[in-house]
């Protein structure tokens, strides 16, 4: 007889819900179930749910407590919204974002976080989700770095993803920022085509920001001449 924890994963392989409910049903003791066979790095079933894109079965667990109190992390430490970002799953991506946001600042091993998994993979609609969710805003999210001091704006620039770059550049990354090598992002430039990209939108951004500077800084002297035209008026006599 096949164990209830094989049955368990084999029903999120065939993206069988109510079979997976029923099992839970049974064995309440299996709701993480990691696996701890030779390639299966302690994944949950939360874990495999996200990484075969499983919307339903990933609802499932969330409503029966899977992330409570705390987030599953699997050996590498990766919690499973990770998993999904890094290969585009968009429903499963939003609905972990909704869950539980503060697992997308959360760093593996190696450093990596959800918005480096799903730039480095070139998925661009998933990034703009995990920007928008991020607690603390897209700006410090797309400043965190890994071990190796490398940010997601690395990661894309490497794998010559251009939307990621535009969505990074616009969210606040730094493209002068530098690894633990002392490369910035344009060095790792997968081809040609994508380093004078990013350059061009490294041009523009600087271009805005020195605009926007300037058009402020013309506000304020507009506004303080008015305000020495209307102390000028106060101190003469009364018009009229």
């Amino acid at each position: 007889m096949i164990e209830p924890a094989l049955r368990l994963r084999r029903a999120i392989h065939n993206r069988d819900t109510l079979l997976a409910r029923r099992i839970l049903k049974t064995h309440p003791h299996l709701l993480h179930n990691p696996d701890h066979s030779r390639d299966g790095l302690g994944n949950s079933n939360l874990h495999l749910a996200a990484r075969l894109g499983c919307l339903d079965i990933c609802k499932l667990l969330l409503t029966l407590g899977h992330e409570q109190p705390t987030p599953a992390l699997n050996e590498d430490h990766q919690p499973a919204i990770q998993i999904a970002a890094g290969l585009g799953h968009t429903e499963v991506v939003l609905l972990l974002c909704e869950a539980n946001p503060e697992t997308i600042l959360l760093q593996d091993i190696r450093g990596r976080d959800a918005i480096m998994c799903a730039s480095q993979n070139g998925h661009d609609t998933v990034l703009q989700i995990l920007l928008t969710y991020a607690p603390g805003g897209a700006a410090k999210a797309v400043g965190q770095a890994d071990v190796d001091g490398n940010t997601a704006l690395h990661f894309a620039s490497s794998h010559g993803h251009l939307l990621v770059l535009r969505t990074l550049l616009a969210a606040g990354a730094e493209a002068g920022r530098r690894n633990v090598w002392s490369w910035t992002a344009a060095s790792y430039s997968a081809t040609v085509q994508a380093e004078v990209y990013l350059k061009n939108l490294v041009t523009d951004v600087q271009k805005r920001e020195k605009t926007a500077w300037t058009g402020g800084q013309s506000t304020q002297k507009r506004a303080a001449g008015v305000r020495l035209v209307e102390d000028d008026m106060g101190d003469g006599e009364p018009v009229g």
